[in-house]
C-alpha cells in the first residue's frame, strides 16, 4: 500500500463508506497483487470504485481507457472534487492541449489519466507513456474489444499495443454486459497472462421484470406513472417521441422533460441535474441517457420500443433500483414492434456501396484530399452533412458506424468544450510584447488576473465573463484572442458544441475502401441473432424474464425471481417451485413422446393430485408452453 494506507481507509476518505460492496474488494487485491483480472459487474455494481482505490493505493499514475468522453468529463471533475489529480485526453482538445497534459502526467503527482482508445496509437501519446510511471491500466466497457461484443471498436485493439510500452503493468477490464463466449474473447484480446474472471451475478432480487402486450401504450405508461411513485426513465427509440411523450405526460399532470443527443450540451446537463436532482421526476429519452448516471433511487424504467439486443435491455433497465429497494422494469410491446426492429436493423446495415459512398461524401464534406487527415479532428453536424448531401440521417448514421467498426473513422459524442487559452511564451517573452504593444497590455494583464495556471496549461476561460471585467463586447474579446493567438503569445481554442469525426487513417479513395464481406456477414448475423433473443423475451410468456436474462449472461442455474409478471402468474398456482417443476418435467417427458389429450395428460402424472396436475397444465397453456393441435391433442411448443 502507498504510504501504508489500507484500501479500507482510501475508500472511506474519499468516498465516505465503511465496506466494499460484492466483489469490489476481492477486484481491488488482485490488481493490486498485479495480476490481470477482468471484472464483470452489473450496472450499478460499483465498478469505477474497483480501479480508483488500487490507483490511490499504489504509486504512479492509472491509465483509463474509456469510449465516453461525457463519462470522462464526470469521472474526472468527480476525481478532482476529491482532491484528487486526474486528467482526460479526449478528441476535442488540441495537439498542444494534449501535449501539455500528457507532459503534466509524466512529470506531475497525477493519479489518472483518461483516455479515449482512438489516442493510444498516436505517436505523441505512445512516447510519453514510456515517461509516465504507470501502475496499472484500467479498460472501461471492455465489451468494446471483442468482436463478438454487441458494441464492438477498432480502436480498442490499441489497448493491447499499450501493454508493449508498459510491460510489466497489471490490465484490469470492466463491463457491465458480457456473455461468457464475450468474457473469453476480451482476455484474449487484452493478452492476459492467464484467465482470471470475477464475476458477480447479474441478478436483481429488487427488480421486477415485466413484459406488457399493449395497443395504447402512452395510457398504459400513464397508469405506470400514476402507480408507481418515484422517480422514472421512459426510452423511446427517436428524438421525436421523446418530446411528444414528455409533452403527453405533463398535460396529464406527471412532471417529466425530455433529452436526447441533439440538443446543446448545455441544455442536456441542466435537465440532467434537474433530474437527479428530483425537480423533474419522469425523463423521456432515447439511449444517449443513462450512461455514467449513478441515481440510486430510480423506481422504473419503462421501454416504449424493443431495444437491440438483450444487453442494452439489461444496461438500460438496470438503471432501476440501484439502491436495492423494489422498482420496476418495463417493456411495452404489441406486434407491431416485431416489424419495426427488423427495418431498424435493416437500415443499420445499408448496402457496402452505400457505405462507401458516404465515406466519399465525408471527404468531400470536410474537403479532405486524398492521402491526407490522418489523426486529424473535425467538428462534424451530422444533419447538416445529411442535408447537403440529400441523404437519410439514420442511414448515414449506420454507414458511419460502420465506417467505424472497420477502423477507418472514430464518431465521437457531443460534448461542450469552454474555450480554453494557454500563454505560448514564458514570462520575460510576454512582459516585452507588452511594453512593445500598449494596446494589448491591459487586456493581458487581466487575463492573467482572472486565470491561473495560464503558463503550465489550457485553462478554461469565458469570453462574456472577460467582456464584463473588461467593459467591452463579446466580440472585442475574440478579436484580442485571435490577434494574441496569431502572433503566437498565446493559444486560443473556441469553446465547440459539435460533435467530433476523426481519420484514423489517410483519406482513401472510395474504391480502395475495404467493408470485409466476411464480418460484414456475420456481424449481420449475431445482430439478427440478438434481435431474436429481444422478440423471444418479449413473446414469452412461460419462463421467467429474470431466468431469461441471466441465461443469456451464462447463469444457467439462476431460481425464479418470483417477482416478474410471469412469477406473479405462477404464484396464484399456490403451488411450490419444486412440485411445479416436477410435474412439467413429467408433462414434458409424456409430450415429448406423442401428442395427447387433457385428461389422459394429467391422468399419466404420478405422486400429485390431479388438481396440481391441471393447474399446471392450465397454466403452461395459457402462457403457450404447450397447446392444442388441430385434432385436439396437446403438444409441446419449443
Amino acid at each position: 500500500m502507498a504510504n501504508g494506507v489500507t484500501i479500507q481507509q482510501i475508500l472511506t476518505k474519499y468516498w465516505g463508506f465503511t465496506k466494499f460492496r460484492s466483489l469490489q474488494e476481492d477486484v481491488i487485491n488482485e490488481v493490486i497483487a498485479g495480476r490481470d483480472v477482468l471484472a464483470l459487474l452489473p450496472t450499478g455494481g460499483g465498478k469505477s470504485v474497483c480501479f480508483q482505490v488500487p490507483a490511490l493505493a499504489r504509486e504512479g499514475i492509472c491509465i483509463v481507457v474509456s469510449p465516453l468522453i461525457a463519462l470522462m468529463k464526470d469521472q474526472v471533475d468527480g476525481l478532482k472534487a476529491k482532491g484528487i489529480k486526474a486528467m482526460a485526453i479526449t478528441s476535442a482538445m488540441t495537439r498542444s492541449e494534449i501535449d501539455i497534459a500528457l507532459d503534466n502526467c509524466a512529470y506531475g503527482d497525477y493519479k489518472f489519466l483518461y483516455v479515449s482508445p482512438e489516442r493510444l496509437g498516436t505517436e505523441l501519446f505512445k512516447a510519453r507513456v514510456k515517461k509516465m510511471k504507470v501502475n496499472f491500466i484500467a479498460v472501461d466497457e471492455a465489451h468494446c474489444i471483442s468482436q463478438w461484443g454487441y458494441d464492438f471498436r477498432p480502436s480498442y485493439t490499441k489497448i493491447a499495443e499499450l501493454r508493449d510500452l508498459v510491460p510489466k503493468v497489471p490490465v484490469l477490464a470492466l463491463t457491465a454486459t458480457a456473455t461468457p463466449e464475450v468474457a473469453k474473447d476480451i482476455q484474449k484480446k487484452l493478452l492476459f497472462k492467464k484467465e482470471n474472471l470475477l464475476q458477480a451475478s447479474f441478478e436483481r432480487k429488487n427488480l421486477a421484470y415485466i413484459v406488457l402486450k399493449e395497443e395504447d401504450k402512452l395510457a398504459r405508461l400513464l397508469k405506470i406513472c400514476n402507480r408507481v411513485k418515484g422517480t422514472g426513465i421512459v426510452y423511446v427509440r427517436n428524438r421525436k417521441k421523446t418530446q411528444e411523450i414528455a409533452s403527453y405526460l405533463k398535460a396529464n399532470k406527471i412532471s417529466a422533460d425530455f433529452y436526447h443527443a441533439g440538443l446543446n450540451p448545455k441544455m442536456r446537463e441542466q435537465k440532467q441535474n434537474a433530474w437527479t436532482g428530483n425537480k423533474c421526476r419522469v425523463m423521456v429519452c432515447t439511449n444517449a441517457f443513462g450512461m455514467g448516471i449513478d441515481k440510486p433511487d430510480v423506481r422504473f424504467v419503462a421501454h416504449m420500443d424493443l431495444p437491440d439486443c438483450p444487453e442494452a435491455y439489461f444496461q438500460e433497465a438496470g438503471r432501476a433500483g440501484r439502491d436495492e429497494k423494489k422498482s420496476y422494469a418495463t417493456l411495452l410491446y404489441n406486434e407491431g414492434d416485431r416489424l419495426e426492429l427488423e427495418h431498424n436493423m435493416e437500415t443499420s446495415f445499408p448496402p457496402v456501396d452505400e457505405i462507401k459512398k458516404c465515406y466519399q461524401s465525408l471527404s468531400n464534406y470536410l474537403k479532405l484530399a486524398v492521402g491526407s487527415g490522418e489523426g486529424e479532428s473535425f467538428e462534424f453536424d451530422i444533419s447538416d452533412f445529411s442535408k447537403t448531401y440529400e441523404l437519410n440521417t439514420l442511414r448515414v448514421f449506420s454507414a458511419l458506424k460502420f465506417l467505424e467498426r472497420e477502423g477507418y473513422i472514430t464518431l465521437t459524442e457531443a460534448l461542450f468544450s469552454p474555450s480554453r487559452i494557454h500563454f505560448a511564451v514564458n514570462k520575460e517573452e510576454l512582459y516585452k510584447f507588452q511594453v512593445a504593444n500598449q494596446k494589448y497590455d491591459d487586456f493581458i494583464k487581466m487575463l492573467l488576473r482572472s486565470y491561473s495556471g495560464t503558463f503550465e496549461q489550457f485553462t478554461p476561460i469565458s469570453e462574456n465573463e472577460l467582456a464584463r471585467r473588461s467593459s467591452s463586447s463579446r466580440e472585442t474579446v475574440i478579436s484580442y484572442l485571435k490577434y494574441l493567438d496569431k502572433m503566437q503569445i498565446l493559444s486560443y481554442v473556441p469553446q465547440t458544441e459539435l460533435p467530433q469525426v476523426i481519420f484514423n487513417q489517410a483519406r482513401l479513395d472510395a474504391k480502395s475502401v475495404l467493408i470485409s464481406k466476411e464480418n460484414y456477414t456475420e456481424r449481420k448475423k449475431q445482430s439478427a441473432a440478438r434481435m431474436e433473443q429481444v422478440l423471444s423475451y418479449a413473446g414469452s410468456s412461460h419462463k421467467c424474464r429474470s431466468q431469461f436474462l441471466l441465461a443469456y449472461f451464462g447463469e444457467k442455474d439462476a431460481y425464479r425471481c418470483g417477482i416478474c409478471d410471469v412469477c406473479l402468474e405462477r404464484n396464484k398456482l399456490e403451488l411450490s417451485d419444486l412440485e411445479f417443476e416436477e410435474i412439467n418435467v413429467q408433462f414434458s417427458a409424456i409430450l415429448e413422446k406423442k401428442n395427447t389429450g387433457l385428461q389422459d395428460l394429467v391422468a399419466s402424472v404420478k405422486n400429485f393430485r390431479e388438481e396440481k396436475s391441471l393447474k399446471v397444465a392450465q397454466w403452461l397453456l395459457d402462457s403457450g408452453a404447450i397447446s392444442y393441435d388441430s385434432k385436439n391433442k396437446l403438444r409441446l411448443n419449443k
